[in-house]
């Protein structure tokens, strides 16, 4: 691979941490089409483990920033990640199994799914102070081990999946369940690329100028995000409309390798 590559690697890094910053989720669903469509990488299950782990790496930097901010719910986030994981790894073992291009238009057809859900609770103002017990605990893990599962069999960090499952699983407000998506980002980003790598389908150095890129954009990102939560619906909207912009084109290019 010559120095292009890297250089668009690294700018595709520097946008999925602007997402990922931003919205809590997004980058992984940017990672994929990136790697894919914009660097070069043939084999779609290549680019899948590649971006998991660069994802992975990406939510940890914008989780350090929401820490910092007091914008994470540790308990709640712990325990979703932790359900998460066993799912991941099974979803992954199964998602490597399945032709790449079909991946990838049944995952564009499921973000047009979560989009819509999105945009039907925007305006949901969700509950400050919100405490992981005995009382939503099987909740939160259902949903944990849930959203795992199509994380790893997708390939993805699953931000966009994780955001509303702990609104629905805990009524925390959006704002504060962007940042503590990213506990659960990081725990199912890192499981699915160790199971792809176990399987040789890791670029290591483009995942390093991937990765590079992603902590200068998760900076910017993150700092918008904090701004955009005081804003009744917004992040939801800008979150939804994102994932809707995404999935078109990726059906588009699906479609169009499949050559239907």
């Amino acid at each position: 691979m010559g120095e292009i590559t890297y250089l668009l690697s690294a700018l595709s890094g520097v946008l999925v941490g602007f997402t990922l910053g931003l919205v809590g989720g997004g980058g992984s669903i940017l990672a994929v089409p990136l790697m894919v469509y914009v660097v070069g990488v043939k084999n779609p299950h290549l680019a899948i483990g590649t971006s998991a782990l660069a994802v992975a790496a990406n939510a940890l930097a914008g989780l350090a920033s929401h820490a910092r901010a007091h914008n994470v719910n540790w308990r709640c986030g712990g325990a979703y990640a932790l359900a998460g994981v066993l799912g991941a790894f099974a979803g992954s073992s199964a998602g490597k199994a399945v032709d790449g291009q079909h991946l990838l238009l049944l995952f564009a057809l499921l973000m047009l799914v979560i989009a819509a859900l999105m945009f039907r609770n925007r305006g949901q103002e969700g509950v400050e102070g919100v405490v992981c017990n005995r009382d939503n605990f099987p909740k939160v893990t259902a949903f944990g081990f849930g959203t795992g599962i199509l994380s790893g069999f997708f390939g993805i960090g699953g931000g966009f999946l994780i955001v509303p499952g702990l609104v629905a699983s805990t009524a925390m407000p959006v704002g504060r369940a962007v940042g503590t998506s990213l506990v659960a980002v990081t725990a199912f980003g890192l499981t699915t690329a160790f199971n792809y790598a176990l399987s040789g389908l890791v670029d290591w150095a483009l995942a390093g100028t991937f990765i590079a890129g992603g902590v200068l954009g998760s900076i910017g990102g993150t700092a918008l995000s904090r701004r955009m939560a005081a804003a009744k619906g917004q992040l939801s909207t800008v979150f939804a409309g994102l994932v809707v912009v995404v999935a078109v084109y990726m059906i588009w290019q699906g479609l169009a390798r499949l050559g239907i």
